[in-house]
Formats: structure tokens, C-alpha cells, sequence
């Protein structure tokens, strides 16, 4: 799963960003709307999350003109406002899930796959896929129900694979599944990822259509 994170506190930012990633949740940061408005023009997100109280637009301002423009992204507000009338009022605008700061770190990500797993149209976080199983919490990968090691772009690259289902990913979209906004990202990177995943998961679980980029194959040898 990525993450955006819309918040202007950069020390409430850097904890979001620790904990999301220990969490095995890839996430990058912007401090303001103008910031957030490039950033999902050139970034594929699972996730937005969201504070109101940006320098420069209203949070819920820029939520109703992504709503209002046809942007479905899943949107979770984090903010300091507790007012039952400010909930009210960022559900209405378009959010999916409204949470209050001080937060736990937990629920914030049991809130974040809850709301990629009805995007993607599951009821449950694990996935099964034939003989491979996946849960996105856990980050555990199992294989004929034998634990199978990946690293976090391999991890990163079988859970865009699995949320896609048979949709074709482009290279592109495959990438910013796998890097944030600032990494560089070397030419044969992705070959590199498709190649290990192969030799863990079996040679077909990425299956590659000339021309328009990666879909989700068959697991196992």
C-alpha cells in the first residue's frame, strides 16, 4: 500500500511517516494543497490522508473540488477537530473515514486497510490467490501454506499486482506502487523486482502483455 500524507506539521508528519513505514506501508509526504495537487497528478496513491487545517486551502475545500472534479481516491482525515458537526461535515465533503488526533498508531493503519480492502472490493485483508495467500497487515506471504521471505519492494509489487486483479498495469503505475516521489528509480529496477518475484512465487504470478505493461498471472511452479 502508498500513502500520501497531507499535513502541514512536519513533526506530526515524520512520526505518521515512521510508524506507517514500520508498518510495511510505503508513504510519502506533502505540507500543503498546492504540494498535494502535484503530487497525485504525478503519483499513484492507495490512500490519501489528509488534515484540514493546511496554510494554504482548507482541507475539506480541496477534498470537495477532488470530489467535485470525479476523483474517487479513498481519503481518510486526520485532524484536531472533534466537533461531531466538523465529522459530519468532512464525511459529507467526500472523506471515507474521519479520525481524530491524539491517535493510535494501530488504528490509524487498521483504517487505512480497511479502506484499501473496500477499494479493492475485498470484505476481508487476507487475500488468496490459488495456492499463494497474502495479508496485507501482516505483510506475510504464504505459498501451498509454506511462509515465503520478500523484500519490501517485493512485497510492495505482489500487493499491486493482487489489488489489480486482471487490470493491466502500465510500467508506470507498477513503479509508483513501488517508489515514493523522491527516489530515484534505476532503468532495470523493475526487471530486477519482476525477476525475484518470479523465482519465489513461480515464473507466471507476473505476467508480462507486450506493449501495455503487467497483470496478475498464476502462482506457483
Amino acid at each position: 500500500m502508498r500513502v500520501l500524507v497531507i499535513e502541514d506539521d512536519e513533526l506530526v508528519a515524520s512520526g505518521i511517516l515512521a510508524g506507517l513505514r514500520l508498518s510495511g506501508i510505503g508513504a510519502d509526504h506533502v505540507a500543503n494543497a498546492s504540494q498535494a495537487e502535484v503530487a497525485v497528478q504525478t503519483g499513484r496513491f492507495d490512500v490519501l490522508l489528509l488534515d484540514l487545517g493546511l496554510p494554504d486551502t482548507d482541507g475539506l475545500t480541496l477534498l470537495k473540488r477532488w470530489r467535485g472534479a470525479g476523483k474517487d481516491w479513498p481519503v481518510l482525515v486526520l485532524t484536531a477537530r472533534d466537533d461531531v458537526q466538523d465529522k459530519v461535515a468532512g464525511l459529507r465533503s467526500g472523506a471515507d473515514d474521519y479520525l481524530v488526533k491524539p491517535f493510535e498508531l494501530d488504528e490509524l493503519v487498521a483504517r487505512l486497510h480497511a479502506l484499501q480492502r473496500r477499494s479493492a472490493g475485498r470484505s476481508v485483508d487476507r487475500i488468496e490467490h490459488g495456492p499463494l495467500a497474502f495479508d496485507p497487515a501482516t505483510q506475510v506471504v504464504t505459498l501451498d501454506g509454506n511462509p515465503v521471505e520478500l523484500s519490501r519492494r517485493e512485497l510492495a509489487l505482489l500487493q499491486a499486482l493482487l489489488n489489480s486483479g486482471q487490470r493491466i498495469l502500465s510500467s508506470d503505475q507498477v513503479k509508483d506502487s513501488l517508489y515514493g516521489l523522491g527516489d530515484g528509480v534505476e532503468s532495470n529496477a523493475l526487471n530486477v523486482h519482476i525477476y525475484h518475484l518470479r523465482r519465489k512465487l513461480g515464473p507466471n504470478i507476473v505476467e508480462t502483455v507486450r506493449g501495455l505493461g503487467y497483470r496478475l498471472g498464476k502462482a506457483g511452479a
